[in-house]
């Protein structure tokens, strides 16, 4: 069998895939707060030990840059050592993969209805194609098309500098800079960023949070779902949380927007992540296409550019499940 991974910043999902099923079908799965847990190690024990299911080979697609060796992860003080996974799992082996890696490598894959349409745009035959993911951080990917093949690239573009592109973006940059050395685009483009920018523009009005929300708000770890929810709410948003998701929105469509022109996805850009279909309703919006488009004098480039939603959250376990097979058996 094949034990694939998606080991973000929060949280770790495990699965067991047998070849003669596919990827699609594990035959286990489980969830895994990484919290919990001092190791990888740590969770791949407890979760084989509770299956208890023969393993042979693993695939891994994890937050940060892989390196050979052992090395750390971004967003997690966890050291991933793929030689020490396959000597203690005694496993024949073990690919360690970027997790935008093993997202793009199931991108050709994904099925019509695994795919929203955000932005229409005219799909070429032969191109490349651009992926972002905001969770913990900022995953992006590219795939080129060469020899009538695809070959998927993993990047560490989102940690680039954040680049405002108004007046309350200039701001908010500099408010940032006082805080921290850099400011990349994950800081302002992932779940956290989220709740740096909600914070920034309480600043300015704090009046605008309710007390209700206020008291949530402090009883919890993460104030992203809370101030997600908030701004969907269809009754009666909370206008302070639709303008932080706003502000977001438009800084994900401005950096979708230079991942496209900086490697000419001309098949199009994929939104993956768990954030990004919750917030749809938003994401719908003009201002999405304004600023993913408004490159100047290369807005036409990106105006055939079609831009897609992943529906499918599992996307990490499936690439991963993808290219193990494919690798391995």
């Amino acid at each position: 069998m094949l034990l694939v991974g998606d080991i973000g910043g929060t949280k770790t999902i495990l699965a067991v895939i047998d070849p003669q099923r596919g990827s699609r079908n594990p035959l286990a799965k489980a969830t895994f707060a990484n919290a919990d847990f001092a190791s990888l190690d740590a969770v791949i024990d407890m979760f084989l030990r509770d299956i208890d299911i023969p393993i042979r080979h693993a695939v891994m697609g994890v937050a940060g840059p892989v390196e050979k060796g052992p090395f750390q992860l971004t967003n997690l003080p966890w050291v991933v050592d793929a030689g020490n996974l396959r000597r203690k799992f005694k496993l024949r082996s073990v690919r360690i993969l970027n997790d935008l890696e093993a997202t793009a490598a199931a991108v050709p894959h994904l099925l019509p209805e695994e795919v929203f349409t955000l932005l229409d745009g005219e799909v070429a035959q032969e191109g490349n194609m651009a992926v972002l993911a905001p969770g913990t951080g900022l995953g992006e990917a590219f795939i080129t098309w060469e020899g009538g093949n695809c070959h998927v690239h993993a990047s560490e573009g989102g940690h680039a500098d954040f680049g405002p592109r108004n007046a309350l973006q200039r701001e908010l940059l500099g408010s940032l800079q006082e805080r921290f050395d850099h400011v990349g685009y994950e800081m302002v483009c992932s779940g956290p960023g989220i709740a740096r920018i909600y914070e920034f523009l309480k600043k300015s009005n704090p009046a605008a949070e309710p007390p209700w929300l206020s008291d949530r708000l402090r009883n919890v770890q993460d104030p992203t779902p809370v101030i997600v929810e908030a701004a969907l709410d269809r009754q009666n948003p909370v206008m302070l949380c639709l303008e932080s998701i706003g502000v977001f929105v438009s800084i994900l469509a401005a950096e979708a927007g230079n991942l496209a022109l900086k490697v000419l996805a001309t098949r199009g850009v994929y939104l993956a992540g768990g954030i990004i279909p919750r917030i749809l309703p938003i994401l719908k919006k003009n201002q999405f296409e304004a600023a993913f488009r408004g490159k100047g004098k290369l807005s036409a480039v990106l105006l055939p550019v079609p831009v897609y939603v992943i529906l499918n959250t599992g996307i990490v376990l499936l690439g991963a499940g993808l290219k193990g097979l494919r690798d391995c058996y």
